[in-house]
């Protein structure tokens, strides 16, 4: 319907985005002499938090270590929502040199903008690994933590996204017999304000732009009829030495100037009186 498939990989960019943010956690559990006894790497994966804790009651004989078990970290996208405040200019593209051809250039039109919904559960058997956890990701969302990612391997750009914070809450419903592990559950609601891009097409590069002005008289144009009265024509200006240059009588030939080139920008003007050039 919409043309040729295409895919970039950017929600699935997203989910690693974030993921890769709490993958170095640790708690660390204490004798009473207060001296370090067991560290612990908190692991994290993509799902939701009942598919973990439908593994952890699976064990009724509770012949497993709790460390490898709990604690540990899910996390899940809950919803994606567009986000018309983020909006940009739908006509403006986004270029890039085409490593294929340097007579053409990479376009895509700018990209829409979505609010990402993500949920990260942290899973605990006491509140000691639990605050130890809280206090390694909070401090770094004020309320948010910005990323700089490159988001379409074929047009060389990066984009700030943002990851915010939106709250947190706790569970720790525990009524259930002394033979049920306890899970106390720490939810924090992020948002991540990414967005979602078109395909990429291959445009071919304007060397030559011609641009013809006529000078009102009152209601009328003078001369209209006969054609211009002043003529400006813009060239890519480019020495061969490869320096640029803005006189055009000094370049070479714009058809031999590639996308790629450290060009600059010639102006020549023609002024035209009674159908002839002056």
């Amino acid at each position: 319907m919409f043309g040729a498939h295409f895919y970039h990989g950017a929600i699935r960019k997203y989910i690693i985005m974030f993921g890769s943010m709490f993958n170095d956690i640790d708690v660390v559990r204490y004798d009473k002499q207060g001296n370090r006894v067991q560290g612990i790497r908190v692991p994290i994966a993509y799902g939701p938090k009942e598919k973990f804790l439908a593994r952890l009651n699976q064990d009724p004989g509770l012949d497993r270590q709790v460390a490898t078990q709990l604690p540990r970290m899910s996390f899940e996208v809950t919803d994606m929502a567009y986000s018309p405040t983020r909006t940009l200019n739908k006509m403006q593209r986004n270029t890039s040199i085409n490593g294929d051809s340097s007579s053409t250039l990479r376009s895509q039109f700018t990209p829409v903008p979505y609010d990402i919904s993500i949920t990260l559960s942290a899973m605990f058997t006491n509140n000691e690994d639990a605050v130890q956890v809280v206090e390694q990701i909070l401090p770094y969302f004020r309320p948010e933590f910005t990323h700089s990612v490159k988001l379409v391997s074929e047009i060389d750009q990066y984009y700030d996204i943002p990851t915010v914070l939106q709250g947190m809450t706790i569970e720790d419903t525990y009524e259930a017999d002394f033979q049920t592990r306890r899970a106390i559950i720490y939810s924090f609601n992020f948002v991540v304000k990414g967005y979602i891009f078109g395909p990429v097409s291959n445009k071919g590069t304007i060397k030559r732009t011609v641009v013809d002005f006529n000078i009102p008289s009152g209601d009328t144009l003078v001369n209209a009829a006969e054609g211009p009265n002043k003529r400006l024509v813009l060239t890519p200006g480019l020495l061969a030495d490869g320096s640029p240059t803005t006189i055009s009588a000094d370049s070479v030939s714009p058809g031999t100037i590639s996308a790629d080139s450290d060009f600059g920008f010639a102006f020549d003007s023609e002024d035209f009186f009674d159908g002839e050039t002056r």
